[in-house]
């Protein structure tokens, strides 16, 4: 891999999006982070970037609003310029989990409104598309780039106050069957990976989470959860040359978990 490729993670300072970071820095790529972070927590996330800087390759970290439409041009302007001459972007890794956890229905708790789907739906999903058509506008893309993002099993299955997010993992999975088929001809490749139950910041977030750690741990053949570690050993295979025919589609690293 020529030294000139970046991979651009969207909400990289955690979870599932830093462990890609990390994985594909010690592969030999420079790594642009976008994320969403409060000043107070930024202590911690350094650390994690600071594991990055440690494999030798450049690292761009900008603490941005990467759903705000008004403001993406200016941040594409500032990925323009910070960006050595020559060098392009070749894998995108849509990272962002930002959405609704509410019931449809509860006599004691906010139920979900109409704003909370759309809300979810363009932080989860949309968002995808904004970014891959916008990076191709601005002809940041290297010519055989990998487009990967994070789908889960709610695509399939109902779980309580998972409704908002279900139905933006849908979507997801939609847009990137779309952009995999209409911008094949400029070379982008786009996968979703469907993760097993991860222990991340997003799951804590989930009511009942608990009780989602015990069922997927009951029946995952391999006896654990998966790691976001696993998830990112997945990625970085889906931007190997050898994995170039494999794009539009939905790909499990559950350990099994699915099967039951």
């Amino acid at each position: 891999m020529k030294n000139t490729y970046w991979a651009l993670i969207l909400g990289g300072s955690s979870g599932l999006g830093l462990a890609t970071a990390k994985k594909l820095a010690s592969h030999g790529y420079h790594i642009l982070i976008m994320h969403r972070d409060r000043r107070a927590a930024m202590d911690e996330i350094e650390k994690g970037f600071d594991e990055i800087r440690a494999f030798g390759n450049q690292l761009i970290a900008m603490n941005v609003d990467v759903l705000n439409a008004e403001k993406r041009a200016d941040i594409i302007s500032n990925i323009q310029q910070q960006l050595p001459e020559g060098h392009q972007i070749k894998v995108m890794v849509h990272s962002v989990a930002k959405g609704t956890l509410k019931p449809m229905y509860s006599e004691s708790r906010p139920t979900l409104v109409d704003t909370d789907f759309r809300i979810t739906f363009d932080a989860m999903a949309l968002s995808l598309y904004d970014w891959t058509k916008a990076l191709v506008t601005a002809n940041l893309f290297a010519d055989d780039t990998r487009i990967v993002s994070f789908t889960s099993e709610g695509n399939t299955k109902a779980l309580p106050n998972y409704s908002a997010v279900s139905v933006a993992k849908v979507a997801l999975e939609a847009l990137t069957r779309s952009i995999a088929l209409e911008f094949a001809p400029i070379g982008i490749k786009a996968n979703c990976i469907q993760a097993g139950i991860t222990m991340t910041k997003s799951l804590s977030m989930i009511p009942g989470y608990e009780q989602i750690k015990e069922n997927a741990l009951k029946r995952n053949p391999q006896n654990r959860l998966t790691t976001p570690e696993d998830v990112a050993n997945a990625v970085y295979l889906l931007t190997m040359d050898e994995a170039s025919w494999i794009t539009g589609t939905v790909i499990k690293v559950d350990g099994g978990e699915s099967l039951m």
